[in-house]
């Protein structure tokens, strides 16, 4: 694709009309027209490679997130509509939240993902097709030294997509911000599973986008994948129907040189990644309280 190598300025990389983010960019977009076309695709794919490597032989290994998650309705219908066993499905999630003294939630809290993978996907599953307990694996600080170790002993994940963060965050990787430590682009590419606490950019997001700003009922901290398990897998698909609040991420993402203030850039280097975006995403960011020149205002 062009400019791989030619950086944009920050002010021409916010500038740009959503139909000139694909040719600046150093990953393949798609620009959905309607939101829930995203999770339809997404909901296609991942049903469609567990039936090819089924009908191989092989395991389907996933690396799953708990956003998005508008998907996981539509494959399960898929999934038991017809008939696609799970049986040989390893799945492996991305991240899971603690508490402020990095205990595990119960699978009953609100934000446990363990227990919301449980009720919206797994459970769901008509019972001969269901994938077994032992293939269903979670981070936990126990496991932790082990997880990125776990993933690579099955050969890798055949594919592992999530959503990006208004900081630049894939799963809990977020970017190191501190005076007195730093941490190189090398050593954020090899990260493994660890505990990081959220920071405070995500979770202003997260109470405004879910509590209705209340922080206090988020979270501080979560266990992790790290980048290292996200760059091995055969494919990557990072999704956003976030709409305003992710425009500038999603161009960093695109365009920006790779760095450790947004992870996100990390991917670029990946062989098999795409970005999929509903319209509001790929929108042109406002400057401010008036829309840009060539914006129609709402």
């Amino acid at each position: 694709m062009e400019n791989k190598t030619s950086r944009l300025s920050w002010d021409t990389m916010m500038a740009l009309q959503p139909e000139e983010l694909a040719r600046h960019s150093t990953l393949p977009l798609t620009i959905h027209a309607q939101t829930d076309d995203i999770f339809k695709a997404l909901a296609r794919e991942i049903a469609d490679l567990i039936a090819h490597n089924n009908e191989l032989g092989k395991p389907t290994v996933l690396i799953n997130p708990v956003g998005p998650t508008k998907h996981y309705p539509l494959l399960v219908a898929i999934t038991n509509q017809e008939r696609i066993s799970w049986e040989n499905v390893v799945c492996f999630n991305m991240d899971e939240w603690l508490d402020w003294q990095c205990r595990l939630l119960p699978n009953d809290h609100v934000w446990s993902f363990a227990g919301y993978m449980k009720r919206h996907l797994f459970d769901l599953i008509d019972d001969e097709l269901k994938p077994y307990q032992e293939n269903l694996h979670f981070p936990t600080p126990e496991n932790m030294s082990r997880y990125s170790d776990m993933i690579e002993a099955c050969g890798g994940a055949d594919l592992c997509y999530g959503g990006f963060g208004f900081s630049g965050h894939i799963a809990n990787n977020e970017p190191p911000f501190s005076r007195w430590w730093h941490v190189t682009l090398e050593d954020m590419k090899h990260s493994v599973t660890r505990i990081l606490p959220l920071n405070d950019e995500t979770l202003i997001a997260f109470s405004h986008r879910v509590t209705g700003g209340n922080t206090k009922a988020i979270p501080p901290m979560a266990v992790t994948i790290g980048m290292k398990d996200i760059l091995a897998a055969k494919r990557l698909l990072l999704i956003s129907d976030g709409g305003a609040w992710k425009q500038h991420t999603l161009r960093v993402l695109l365009m920006h040189e790779p760095t450790v203030d947004y992870p996100c850039t990390l991917v670029q280097s990946h062989p098999n990644c795409e970005v999929w975006v509903d319209e509001q995403t790929a929108e042109t960011p406002s400057l401010g309280l008036s829309k840009r020149p060539n914006q129609q205002s709402s």
